[in-house]
C-alpha cells in the first residue's frame, strides 16, 4: 500500500498544488483543514468558512478525503496568549513562526500520526535534504517566496520526514499547475494576515485584547511631540500612523519610532533614520537545525524576505550574539533572527536586545 500523507489544506493555491503533486507521485493523500480561530467567526474578517469550502472543492477535484480539526484552544493557549504578552511587554512578536512550531508541526503533526499518517505535508516554499546523513532545512528556490524563515523554530526531529512539495517551484509555476489541473483556487489571492486569524485592521483587532495606555511621544531631545494610545500599537522603524506630522522647529521629514520605553510608557521618535541602525543583536531560545561550532561566520535575516546579511555569531551563556558586517535597520526585539549557511537554514532564536554604534 502507498504511504499515507496528510496535507494541511488552507483553502489556498499552495496547499492545493502540494496535495496534487503528492497524489501524482502515487501517494495516498488526505487533506486536513485546521480551524484554529473561532473568537469572531461571524465577523467580516474571518474567512475560515470560505477557506474550508475552497479546500473541500479542491479535495473534491482531486478525489481525496478532507478531514477537519479544531485546534482553537491550543492556538489560543500556545500562540495567541504569548502573542499578546509579547505586545504588552513592548516587543513585536512573529505569530507565524510560533504557529509553525506550536500548531502546524506540533499539534497537527501529532494528530495526523494518530490518524495513521506516515508523513504530513504543507504548501511551504522550503526544501529538506540530508547533509552528512543529518536532516537539513533548505531555502525554497523561489527567493521571493522562500519560507524557511518561518520554519526556523521547529525542531529538526519535527521537520524531518515532513514533505514540502513546492520547495523546487516558483509561485507562477504553482499557479500554472493549478490552472492546468482545474483547481478552483488557481487564481485565489495569497493571504497576508495573521496566521489563522486572517486579514483585518490590526490596531482595532489588538485593541479588543489589550487595554490602551496612552502616553507621551518624545523626540530624542526629550520634547513632547504627541501622544500615543499604547506602546503595543507601534514597532521600531514605524513611520506611519504616528499622528504627529510637521512640528515647529523640525524639518519637513518623516518621523520614525526609534525606542519604546516600557518603564515610563514613552514612545521615542526621531527624524534621523541612522538611530534605527544596529551593528549587533542578542538572541535567546535558539533552535539549532544543524550542528555548528561557535564562533561562526554565516548570514542572517531579522525579518522575512530580507536579503541575507553577512555576520559573525558568538556564543553567550544565555544564547548568541550576532554581529553584522554592516549595521542593520530596525532590528526588533520579539522578532526572530534566522541563520543561514548558503541555502541551509542553521536555526534561529528570538531577538531580545540590540546594540547600536560601532564595536
Amino acid at each position: 500500500m502507498a504511504p499515507t500523507v496528510i496535507v494541511g489544506m488552507s483553502g489556498g493555491v499552495d496547499s492545493a498544488v502540494a496535495a496534487l503533486l503528492l497524489k501524482e507521485r502515487g501517494l495516498a493523500v488526505e487533506g486536513m483543514f485546521m480551524k484554529n480561530w473561532e473568537e469572531d467567526d461571524g465577523e467580516e474578517y474571518c474567512t475560515a468558512q470560505a477557506d474550508f469550502e475552497d479546500a473541500a472543492r479542491v479535495c473534491d477535484v482531486l478525489g481525496i478525503p478532507l478531514r477537519e480539526a479544531n485546534f482553537a484552544a491550543e492556538y489560543w493557549d500556545n500562540v495567541f496568549e504569548r502573542f499578546l504578552c509579547e505586545y504588552a511587554a513592548g516587543r513585536t512578536p512573529n505569530p507565524d513562526v510560533l504557529c509553525n512550531s506550536e500548531i502546524k508541526f506540533n499539534v497537527f503533526l501529532d494528530y495526523a500520526r494518530l490518524l495513521g499518517a506516515e508523513r504530513v505535508a504543507t504548501g511551504h516554499y522550503a526544501r529538506s535534504g540530508r547533509v552528512n546523513g543529518e536532516f537539513a532545512l533548505l531555502k525554497g528556490i523561489d527567493g521571493n517566496k522562500d519560507q524557511s524563515y518561518f520554519l526556523q523554530a521547529v525542531p529538526s526531529e519535527r521537520l524531518d520526514g515532513c514533505l514540502f512539495p513546492l520547495g523546487g517551484l516558483r509561485k507562477p509555476a504553482v499557479r500554472k499547475v493549478a490552472r492546468a489541473a482545474g483547481l478552483p483556487v488557481h487564481d485565489k489571492k495569497d493571504s497576508t494576515g495573521i496566521c489563522f486569524i486572517g486579514e483585518r485592521r490590526f490596531s482595532d483587532f489588538l485593541g479588543r485584547y489589550l487595554p490602551r495606555r496612552p502616553g507621551p511621544i518624545l523626540d530624542t531631545e526629550g520634547d513632547v511631540v504627541g501622544e500615543h494610545p499604547g506602546l503595543a500599537w507601534f514597532t521600531l522603524g514605524q513611520r506611519r500612523g504616528l499622528g504627529i506630522g510637521g512640528r515647529a522647529g523640525h524639518r519637513e521629514a518623516p518621523w520614525y519610532v526609534v525606542e519604546k520605553r516600557i518603564a515610563d510608557n514613552t514612545l521615542v521618535v526621531s527624524q534621523d533614520e541612522s538611530r534605527l541602525l544596529s551593528h549587533a543583536l542578542r538572541a535567546q531560545g535558539m533552535n539549532w537545525l544543524a550542528a555548528v561550532d561557535l564562533p561562526l561566520r554565516c548570514a542572517a535575516k531579522t525579518r522575512y524576505r530580507q536579503p541575507d546579511r553577512p555576520c559573525r555569531v558568538e556564543a553567550r551563556e544565555d544564547g548568541v550574539r550576532v554581529v553584522f558586517d554592516a549595521p542593520q535597520r530596525a532590528v526588533t526585539p520579539g522578532q526572530y533572527v534566522c541563520l543561514y549557511d548558503g541555502d541551509r537554514c542553521l536555526g534561529g532564536g528570538t531577538i531580545v536586545a540590540t546594540e547600536a554604534g560601532l564595536e
